[in-house]
């Protein structure tokens, strides 16, 4: 069984190219896809080649886990449907490829267990679960009071205020520096920090990926208030001691999502908590993913690109 998929043949290098399946088992699912995001933060890094090194990395790799198809296939022991439409966060299923995170081909076999049914109603915006399931991650993490700022607003960090507020926080200020990234909000304020002058907030959430954003963050802080990094920072971090010491700060960071975050995202969308609409920003066929991962990665004013595949919906 073969399948055309996106691989990254090295840096910079990147191909929609036909690539051979693993057999399912009795556990698996035959996915056609039918959407898939980029990720402006791993695959990013994954493209321009620093990635740092990890168990399992290496090229060529198809990237992806951003996926949403619809079941065509199922074996015996799968409690999926045919026809059911699924979020996939991921897939291991090529015999001449790396998966990192390899849910970015027209086709995939994965473990029934592994991927959420979505309501068609979604449709594309199903792609945004994974997104969605790291702004619940940070934003739940223990011991960490719901954040009165947020910085950075592209698509994480307007996942993290409508999340936010859909889990009874009040409206958090949100912070962004680029003018192609301050429209959008929904029941809160995009605004930047010299228009910000409350340095007393118990939690400051990151989504900008800066990597001086300690030192930025840390004199809005009420004293004990902590910092949570849900960004994804290419270069070390580092900040100035003395202004942390005195305001007591803590740092946490929020790593990926658990399969719980993915079912509370669901669960807020289902009960008309959270609204996933209006944050893709761009879309493009499979078959031009060379210039749509350059947008993607280059384009201030692209928040969100996605992929389409030549399946019917």
């Amino acid at each position: 069984m073969r399948t055309e998929a996106i691989v990254l043949e090295q840096p910079k290098d990147i191909a929609l190219r036909d690539v051979r399946l693993t057999p399912p088992d009795d556990g698996d699912a035959l996915v056609d896809v039918l959407w898939s995001g980029i990720s402006t933060g791993t695959e990013k890094m994954l493209w321009d080649g620093t990635m740092p090194a990890f168990p399992g990395m290496g090229y060529p790799l198809v990237p992806g886990y951003e996926t949403v198809g619809r079941v065509r296939e199922t074996g015996a022991d799968c409690a999926l449907q045919p026809g059911q439409m699924v979020f996939v966060p991921g897939a291991r299923c090529y015999e001449d490829v790396r998966p990192l995170f390899g849910a970015t081909a027209a086709h995939l076999v994965v473990n029934g267990d592994k991927v959420y049914p979505v309501a068609d109603a979604l449709g594309q915006d199903a792609v945004l679960l994974a997104l969605a399931a790291t702004a619940h991650h940070a934003l739940t993490l223990p011991g960490v009071a719901l954040p009165g700022l947020i910085v950075g607003h592209g698509v994480v960090g307007r996942l993290l205020a409508r999340i936010a507020i859909a889990l009874g926080a009040e409206a958090p200020a949100v912070w962004e520096i680029n003018p192609a990234r301050t429209d959008g909000a929904r029941g809160y304020a995009v605004t930047n920090a010299d228009d910000d002058d409350r340095r007393d907030h118990a939690t400051i959430i990151d989504a900008s990926g800066d990597p001086s954003i300690i030192d930025t963050a840390v004199p809005r802080l009420a004293r004990g208030g902590q910092i949570v990094l849900a960004g994804f920072y290419a270069k070390p971090l580092s900040f100035t001691f003395p202004p942390a010491f005195m305001r007591e700060a803590s740092i946490r960071i929020a790593a990926e999502f658990q399969p719980a975050d993915v079912n509370a995202v669901l669960d807020l969308i289902a009960r008309g908590r959270l609204d996933l609409s209006g944050l893709i920003s761009n879309q493009a066929s499979a078959r031009d993913a060379s210039t749509a991962y350059r947008t993607a990665f280059d384009d201030p004013a692209c928040t969100k690109m996605v992929l389409t595949w030549e399946n019917d919906a």
